[in-house]
């Protein structure tokens, strides 16, 4: 656990993709701040000081430095008082891993070439970047060398992995020889992938290499072809349902998480009707809603005809009621099943929190369960758990032989 009081430095790494998180990103500055006040270097990192560099450093004098999203490499020297130590590249070191050591995020690219109308990260971020291959499949030997047993794929679109190095979605291929590291991986998780770039040969893979979980995080955002249009993303009604399809064909036992977005400009009360009508048929296993955030410096920014807050608050809180029975109908079917889990920690009363094969870290469901006999050495490992009651979005049950 993070202790700031043991630490020399600390630094901050910022968001700045919407309102909230900037606020959130500036209240975190500020709670360490006093913190400089007793001889430690205080460090502001990431998007917020990507995208408002000088009026942080205006508002900020007490920083020792305050970088941007490309210059991480500089943070050695800084360390070291500035003087003339040697940069050090992320790439050529074994990195920390700040997740636990049974669960590592790798992220294959870095910036995204989408543009969509409401985003600012291709302006923070830049265009989209492929790490080779061969980089990312020794930093996953390393991962798996040092216990991981979860590797989760992230990337701004990590479904256009390699267009940009190899002339063509190279993601199926980097999923193979992810697949076949040895050393303790079993379960290889994807996040953010873009609907119109999941192939049949990405499902292929997804559907036949034994690690790879039958689970895909698809940010649709919205149903309405006129709202998708205005938000310059490229899939449509017809092909969203073309791809559902396609992925529940292939693995009838898929978890596909999805987010939405309320509010957006061009969204009136028929275009919100055909996406709650669209959540209710297609009964996700997984969904978020967020509220539009209009950004400065976005084109759906100067957009006319989005919905007020307290109406776009509305329509995301209908979204998330009706998810809420979707999810509970969702989960009484594990009722009396056996399920793999990931043993993620134990409270305090002694109970053990995991996730199921179907449960990303922090933003789906937990498994709550009995381990009678099992000491902490449990932590970390994957277990068989008889589910014996669900709730809206967790489970429970007990640890079976």
């Amino acid at each position: 656990m993070f202790s700031p009081e043991e630490a020399d430095v600390i630094i901050i790494n910022t968001c700045g993709f919407i309102e909230a998180a900037k606020r959130e990103s500036i209240e975190t500055i500020f709670e360490y701040l006093p913190y400089k006040e007793e001889g430690r270097k205080l460090i502001v990192t990431g998007c917020l000081s990507q995208r408002y560099p000088s009026e942080l450093a205006e508002e900020l004098p007490e920083a020792d430095a305050i970088l941007g999203v490309n210059e991480y490499e500089k943070l050695a020297a800084i360390i070291a008082g500035g003087g003339t130590q040697a940069a050090v590249s992320p790439t050529s070191i074994n990195r920390a891993a700040l997740s636990p050591r049974y669960s590592a995020y790798i992220k294959i690219a870095e910036g995204c070439s989408n543009n969509c109308a409401y985003c600012v990260i291709p302006s923070i971020r830049g265009p989209y970047r492929s790490v080779p291959m061969e980089e990312l499949t020794s930093e996953a030997e390393a991962l798996a060398g040092e216990g991981c047993k979860e590797l989760i794929i992230v990337a701004q679109d990590v479904t256009a992995y390699g267009i940009d190095l190899y002339g063509k979605a190279a993601l199926p291929e980097l999923l193979r020889k992810l697949n076949a590291i040895g050393g303790g991986i079993e379960w290889i998780r994807l996040l953010y992938c873009y609907e119109e770039l999941v192939t049949d040969e990405l499902i292929e893979v997804m559907a036949s290499e034994p690690k790879i979980l039958k689970y895909i995080d698809l940010p649709l955002q919205h149903i309405n072809d006129g709202v998708l249009k205005s938000m310059r993303r490229r899939s449509t009604n017809k092909s969203i349902r073309d791809t559902i399809t396609r992925l529940r064909a292939a693995m009838p036992d898929i978890v596909i998480r999805t987010t939405f977005i309320t509010g957006l400009p061009g969204e009136g009360d028929e275009e919100f009707d055909e996406l709650y009508d669209f959540v209710e048929e297609m009964r996700f296993e997984r969904l978020g809603v967020f509220t539009y955030s209009p950004e400065e410096g976005t084109d759906a920014a100067m957009m006319e005809g989005r919905a007020d807050s307290e109406t776009a608050e509305a329509r995301r809180d209908a979204i998330m009621q009706l998810q809420q029975e979707i999810s509970l109908e969702n989960n009484r079917r594990f009722i009396g099943t056996r399920q793999d889990v990931i043993v993620c920690e134990k409270d305090e009363d002694g109970v053990y929190i995991g996730r199921t094969r179907g449960d990303a870290p922090d933003i789906d469901g937990e498994v709550i369960f009995s381990a009678p006999g099992a000491d902490d050495g449990i932590i970390g490992k994957i277990v068989k758990v008889r589910v014996s009651d669900a709730m809206d979005y967790d489970l429970s049950g007990e640890v079976v032989v």
